[in-house]
């Protein structure tokens, strides 16, 4: 079994509120995603798992040692295999609840994650999809608290689910929200990232937990937005003079987006916004392995991977 030693695996636990906990994988790079936990009355609720065997085994570790039940529930945000792949490892106790799209992504994507970085000890992954779905909405029973699931995309993909508590006014983003790190549309929508973010404002969250990085507030929103807003001016330059989004995003001035991890991921944002400039509707399928060869041309190497 290829597996990565779990001495060699960092993770963080932070508790936002009673029997409410963000599981944080740094640095937040490629694949390395965060998760959620709610413990309520009478189940036990997982959002998102982990891209390797090694990573969802300390994260089903890591459960167990905050509640004396197993997961009952699991919530995927999206469909891509850094929250998916250790699907399997619940499933025995678990209902998996994704939205409709992110379940048919889900199964048309297997698990191609894989193929993009060939060098990760993926350990034995396999696709598990979601037993139940929604299209709107959804409210989870059995927690003793008030969980509901909402979509309100395309955003990051076409199925974005993010988890909001309103009591507790935790909200669980999945990869609608970065932080730290470069946000990253091209599998959805920059129009309709911006306007998800429009609405997640308004429900005035006080922890939010990004798919990737470091807690924050409502300022991850803004953060976000403000990117996103720098991407779409970009796409308008660059395509009024006529240059490629590869070579748009080698000339362009990152400024105060500078430090943000995995910068790469700008070539991927514009071939979106160029696509969506020139009148595709948001989330409309586009061929994410040239886009992907354009990430890694602008990289100089394929991107480090800390699965």
């Amino acid at each position: 079994m290829d597996t990565m030693p779990n001495n060699l695996i960092t993770y963080e636990v932070e508790q936002l509120a009673e029997g409410v906990y963000a599981y944080l994988q740094p640095d937040g790079g490629w694949c390395l995603n965060n998760a959620g936990v709610v413990i309520g009355a009478e189940d036990t609720l997982l959002i998102d798992t982990a891209a390797t065997e090694a990573r969802a085994l300390v994260l089903r570790e890591t459960v167990h040692t905050l509640s004396p039940r197993p997961v009952g529930t699991l919530v995927n945000t999206h469909s891509h295999g850094d929250h998916t792949f250790g699907n399997h490892l619940f499933a025995k106790s678990a209902t998996i609840v994704a939205h409709e799209r992110a379940a048919a992504e889900m199964a048309e994507y297997g698990l191609a994650l894989r193929d993009l970085w060939p060098q990760v000890r993926w350990g034995h992954v396999e696709p598990t999809l979601p037993k139940v779905t929604f299209r709107d909405r959804m409210s989870l029973p059995g927690l003793g608290l008030r969980v509901e699931l909402l979509h309100i995309g395309p955003g990051h993909t076409a199925g974005d689910t993010v988890v909001w508590l309103p009591d507790q006014r935790v909200l669980f983003t999945g990869d609608l929200v970065f932080s730290g790190a470069t946000p990253f549309v091209l599998m959805g929508s920059l129009s309709g990232s911006l306007r998800v973010l429009d609405q997640l404002r308004v429900l005035e969250p006080l922890h939010v937990v990004p798919g990737h990085g470091p807690l924050g507030g409502p300022e991850l929103l803004d953060m976000n937005a403000d990117y996103l807003r720098w991407v779409d001016k970009l796409a308008r330059a660059g395509i009024a003079d006529g240059l490629t989004p590869l070579d748009l995003a080698r000339a362009a001035d990152p400024g105060p987006f500078d430090q943000l991890l995995d910068s790469e991921r700008l070539v991927g944002n514009l071939v979106r916004a160029y696509a969506e400039r020139r009148g595709a509707q948001p989330a409309a399928p586009l061929d994410v392995g040239a886009a992907f060869a354009d990430i890694v041309a602008l990289h100089g190497c394929l991107p480090h991977c800390g699965a």
